[in-house]
């Protein structure tokens, strides 16, 4: 049996440091080296926690190619398919190959400020694009290039398949099974008047296109969050959300199916 080097990432509750302590143990024991941070070397991520710590730990190894899987010490787990009772069971399957590979696409938004500078933010779950708290944002929305519609409202999601059971089904987004490629674009509180024509339910894109989302107002200050990450612009020209070609490599084992969960989470 081959040995490997694995990282463990933990949220700090006391179970889910419970856990890797647990883990930690009994992988050493069988031979394997465990980090506790990500290397170019690692073999396998486990993220210990919840859904907000699995996407915090992508983000931290920025993307990582070697693949991922989360044990769940949270609540909805999504992402996190182990129990903390089947770690043993988890690392005989790990080590016996008997695992497959599901890869997850995600989005990427690139922001063109004013003066020409471009910034570019990538998420698994969704981008969503928003004014300042309370306000309506206004936005003129192009799908493939051609103008789609004057958007007034609190702002807009673009969700990947992942994301479609987070903050997009919240927003009365469709549920999405994550093997199929697309991008969800759902708007947050539109309005419909004279002036503004909203669609009021989620669009779903092939996620070879790309949605264009120039401000109204240029000056009015525009917040962006990637899976939460937070950043705010002024000044902007024009944003371009798309598909990334990050992916992310998720270790699901012979028991798993997305349908089943979703009907163990929400029914």
């Amino acid at each position: 049996m081959s040995k490997h080097i694995i990282s463990i990432f933990t949220n700090d509750t006391e179970l889910s440091r419970d856990v890797r302590a647990d883990l930690r143990k009994e992988l050493v024991n069988r031979g394997h080296t465990v980090i506790g941070e990500y290397s170019p070397n690692t073999d396998l991520i486990v993220c210990i926690g919840g859904d907000g710590a699995f996407l915090e730990t992508i983000h931290k190894c920025n993307f990582p190619e070697c693949p991922t899987v989360g044990i769940n010490t949270g609540h909805l787990g999504f992402f996190q398919e182990i129990l903390p009772c089947d770690i043993e069971k988890f690392i005989n399957d790990y080590e016996s190959g008997n695992y497959s590979i599901q890869e997850l696409g995600t989005v990427k938004c690139v922001v063109t400020e004013a003066d020409g500078n471009v910034i570019e933010h990538v998420g698994l779950n969704e981008i969503t694009i928003t004014g300042r708290k309370s306000y309506s944002i206004h936005f003129d929305i192009t799908i493939g290039g051609k103008q789609i519609e004057k958007f007034s409202g609190d702002g807009i999601l673009v969700a990947t398949s992942a994301g479609s059971t987070a903050y997009n089904y919240s927003l009365g987004g469709s549920i999405v099974d994550p093997r199929l490629r697309l991008l969800q674009v759902t708007p947050i509180a539109p309005m419909n008047t004279t002036a503004y024509r909203s669609f009021t339910s989620s669009v779903l894109l092939p996620d070879d296109m790309s949605i264009g989302i120039i401000p109204e107002s240029p000056e009015k200050r525009i917040y962006i969050a990637n899976d939460g990450e937070i950043s705010s612009y002024a000044n902007v020209r024009e944003i371009e959300v798309r598909r990334s070609a990050k992916v992310v490599n998720l270790v699901r084992f012979k028991d798993y199916d997305f349908w089943n969960k979703v009907k163990d989470k929400f029914l």
